[in-house]
């Protein structure tokens, strides 16, 4: 690696990458260190293992009517269904399949819930999401409102903020990436030189630029852009010197990733029948409920999805027993038998990757207002990107993507007036 930049770029994932590609493409001189032996982060798609394309990350282009990757995908003939369909549709409740309207009963209590706390993060206080719930319960469906809260946040809802809440942009277009969303992530900027396996261990940012700790050695740039997740820089993986401003350490540890994982159930063959993606949610008590995108073939995937607590739970009980708990779930709605057919599983686990940290970011109640702070930049030097470091689509690989290409844009102009 040449010793001297106009910007040093930390964490290859969707805002890494984005920045890099920005930084590239105007004729920067630029590094990007990625301490994983892969990019992307949160955006992983893998393609060999089932037979079949699966996301262990993002999947959903969120916002696709204004979501730049659309666009991109298009350019590079990635495929997406353009349907959104609602969060609750076929639901084993209980031991048996609920009649549609019943299911539709569920939906429309999650979304009335979704509603309130949006409302009153729009007007009132910055309070608990939990506070807006216990005002107007769910009855019957509870249990159910507060699953699809951690699906969405990764967080449980006393942990939620409605303010934070609230500012999220939905515009209710949410369609799923049938190539994988990673792997388009990672189409999208093949050309990008990354210096992979190289972790960033510490920050100098003492003098006029920037000297950056690596296993390769010290790197040196004007202006330096962090875009690894919250979690990271909250557990002080990185070093600074000087320290970070107080102001940047509370943004970090308000913004929390939270736990949300997945498991991947691949079959020798076909156990279900559909004929194309199916959703399904299976709800049982004293078990967590968990959420199914079935895709189907000759040889189906089953993948569950479990969020919050009732995921965390199961990730500290040990190897396995988030695998085995959703197991369980598909077992007791589609029969025992189709256990006999099971050819191989996969859980992630986000929340245990130290590189990563969690989920994505929501936060916590009262703190809405420190997602701006990451915005600020530190000694005119420093810049952070990430999902987090956004007002309106955070939590998302396309606002990861657009942070990237600001703090891209902002880093340069600073290191070429330093210059």
């Amino acid at each position: 690696m040449p010793a001297d930049y106009e910007v040093a770029i930390v964490g290859a994932g969707a805002a890494g990458l984005a920045a890099a590609r920005a930084l590239m493409d105007v004729g920067a001189r630029f590094v990007l260190l990625e301490a994983s032996g892969r990019t992307g982060g949160r955006a992983f798609t893998e393609t060999t293992r089932f037979g079949q394309t699966w996301d262990l990350g993002c999947h959903w282009l969120h916002a696709a009517d204004t979501n730049p990757f659309v666009p991109i995908a298009d350019a590079l003939g990635f495929r997406y269904r353009t349907t959104s369909t609602r969060l609750v549709r076929n639901l084993w409740l209980e031991g048996d399949w609920a009649a549609p309207e019943v299911a539709n009963a569920a939906a429309d209590a999650v979304d009335e819930a979704f509603d309130a706390v949006r409302a009153a993060g729009e007007t009132g206080p910055d309070e608990p999401a939990q506070a807006v719930l216990d005002r107007a319960p769910a009855g019957q469906w509870s249990d159910l409102v507060r699953h699809w809260f951690c699906l969405m946040t990764a967080s449980p809802p006393p942990d939620i903020s409605t303010r934070d809440f609230a500012a999220y942009r939905d515009t209710e277009f949410n369609w799923p990436v049938i190539d994988g969303y990673g792997a388009l992530v990672r189409a999208h900027h093949a050309e990008v030189p990354v210096e992979l396996d190289c972790p960033v261990t510490h920050i100098d940012w003492s003098g006029g630029g920037v000297r950056l700790a690596t296993p390769r050695g010290e790197v040196r740039a004007r202006t330096a852009i962090i875009a690894v997740p919250t979690a990271v820089l909250a557990q002080g993986r990185i070093t600074f010197a000087p320290h970070l401003p107080v102001s940047l350490a509370e943004a970090f540890d308000a913004l929390r990733l939270g736990v949300a994982e997945k498991v991947a159930i691949g079959f020798d063959r076909d156990v279900f029948g559909y004929g194309e993606r199916t959703g399904v949610t299976v709800c049982r008590s004293g078990a967590a409920t968990v959420n199914f995108q079935i895709l189907p073939g000759d040889r189906p995937v089953a993948i569950g999805h479990v969020a919050g607590p009732a995921a965390g739970a199961l990730l500290d009980d040990g190897a396995g027993a988030l695998a085995d708990a959703v197991r369980s779930a598909l077992t007791a709605a589609f029969g025992s038998d189709i256990a006999e057919r099971v050819a191989d599983v996969r859980a992630t686990n986000w929340a245990g990757d130290p590189l990563i940290g969690g989920a994505y970011s929501c936060a916590v109640p009262g703190l809405a207002h420190m997602r701006a702070r990451l915005l600020d930049t530190v000694g005119d030097r420093l810049l952070f990107a990430g999902e987090a470091a956004r007002l309106h689509d955070f939590s998302t690989c396309h606002g990861a993507h657009l942070s990237g290409i600001d703090a891209a844009g902002r880093a340069l102009h600073l290191a070429r007036a330093a210059a």
